[in-house]
This record gives structure tokens, sequence and C-alpha cells, in this order.
């Protein structure tokens, strides 16, 4: 059932982008809605010769506008910490400093020139185009959850066959009322007993399919560690006779790190990515 080992690395696919995965405007917009108000105050100061006096007026009249001032340079603290001869503390919950240490903040931070130059002509504006850019941090989850998404899509297919999302041991015990697993220590490093599965399935001959999904489109640590973890994983389970470990993954990422996928795919009896999904593999287990 196995293909060769250089076909698995020749069919990896190096996106599994859906339309909605570059960007969550949704929460961009919901974020936006959070702080409108406060932005659009700020926005008077926009062309001011004197920003710095203006800003100061803001603060004193308006405390609230302090809390937009982290996304404004594009993170999301209640504080941050600056070197200036001393380490010091700005909060943005709470004026913690003399009014004249945020000007100076505004100033040294380059926000005082993007406002008063007229680089941007609307904040609400210049902070959508920040958001967007954090978002993009959040694509490696979306990916993760496009996977399991695209897996779960092909259990559905197979007829008169029960699977669970997320499933532990505890999970896999009642809705299943077996207890396989009752003595395998998942992680024995942590004494972890309970890892959550991406799918538990009860395939039609009785046997439970543990199911592990990833996508990676880029290389780093993470692969060799998940490879080692996987093919352990397995080798645990070989004397469990109801239970088959399968792990299906894809991405470009594992052409950087191959070596040790190769290993893993001599321990793994089940290893698997979307080609074999698309040639029916599940329905074949």
């Amino acid at each position: 059932m196995k293909r060769n080992f250089d076909d698995i690395v020749n069919s990896l696919k190096d996106s599994i982008a859906t339309y909605d995965y570059f960007v969550d405007f949704e929460k961009v917009y919901r974020h936006i809605d959070e702080v409108k108000v406060e932005l659009n105050i700020l926005n008077s100061l926009i062309g001011e010769d004197n920003i710095e006096e203006a800003f100061s007026k803001l603060l004193i009249e308006y405390p609230k506008v302090l809390g937009v001032i982290p996304i404004l340079l594009a993170i999301r603290k209640g504080e941050i910490s600056i070197i200036d001869g001393e380490i010091i503390i700005y909060s943005f919950k709470n004026i913690n400093r003399d009014i004249k240490d945020y000007v100076k903040l505004l100033k040294e931070s380059g926000l005082e020139e993007l406002i008063r130059t007229k680089k941007i002509k609307n904040l609400v504006d210049y902070v959508i185009g920040v958001e967007v850019g954090l978002d993009t941090n959040a694509r490696k989850n979306r990916t993760g959850t496009l996977m399991e998404a695209i897996v779960e899509s092909y259990i559905k297919k197979i007829p008169n066959v029960e699977y669970i999302k997320q499933a532990t041991k505890i999970h896999i015990k009642e809705r299943f009322n077996i207890n396989v697993l009752e003595n395998l220590v998942l992680d024995e490093k942590n004494g972890e007993t309970n890892k959550r599965f991406d799918f538990a399935v009860k395939s039609k001959s009785g046997k439970v399919l543990l199911i592990e999904t990833n996508f990676y489109s880029g290389g780093g640590s993470k692969l060799n560690e998940t490879a080692r973890s996987y093919a352990k994983l397995a080798n645990d389970m070989k004397n469990i006779n109801e239970v088959e470990f399968v792990w299906i993954t894809d991405g470009i990422g594992w052409k950087s790190t191959k070596n040790n996928l190769r290993e893993a795919y001599q321990v793994i009896n089940h290893l698997y990515t979307i080609e074999d999904l698309n040639s029916g593999v599940l329905e074949k287990i």
C-alpha cells in the first residue's frame, strides 16, 4: 500500500490555500471596530504643525487614545519597555509616566513625523494595513486547520464509519466503548497520558485509526521533532492489535529535511500525503 519514498517527496504540495487563507478580514474588521473611535480622535493630529502640544492635550482630554498607540507601532501589548539610558516602561492602559515621556515616544518612534507630514491621510486606514500585516502571522495556524479540514472531508466520504475530532483516550473509550489505549503513555517525557489526536476513526473491522495531520510549507527544527515524535508513537503502538497510527502530512517544507521524513517513513506503516488521499487510501485502510 505504501508508495516509493521518492514518489512521496515528489508529490509534496507547495500550498493548500483556500480563498480565505491569506487574510482573516473578519478578524481585521473586528479589531478595527474596537479602536475606531480612538483612531478618529487621533486623526485630528494629522497635519498639525505643533503635534507634540496637540498630542499632550489629547492625552489629558481623551486618555483612552493612549490605548491605540501600540497598534500604531504594530504590536499587541498593554505596555512596552524602552531602553533610554535606563529601562523605561510605558503603560498604555493607564498613564504611568509624565505626558512629556509619551510625547517623546511618539516622536522617537517615528509616529510623530508620519502623522505631522501627512504621509497618511487616515489612521483607521493605516491600522487596517497594520492588522492585515499582523494577521499573516496566523497563517501557520490556518494551514493546520485547513489540513485537518481536507482530511476530514475524505473521512466523511467513507460510509458507515464513526470518527471523533480532537480525540483523547477518554473520548475514544466513551464513544467507541473500547479502552485500547489504557496502558499507553503518549508522552513519556512529560508523563502525558491524554494526548489529543486530530482524528480517531473506528474502521469497519473494529480497529481504531489514530490520525495526526499537518502541513509544512517551510523547513525548520519543528519538522525534525515531529518526525521523531510520530515515529516513536507508531513504534509504541505496534503491539496494540486494535490500533493503527496514521500520519497524513504534506508540504514542500519536507524537501529540506527529507532524511528525517524518510526515517519516519521506514517506521510508520501508514504515512501518507494528500496524493494518497486522492487515491482512496483511507477507504483501503
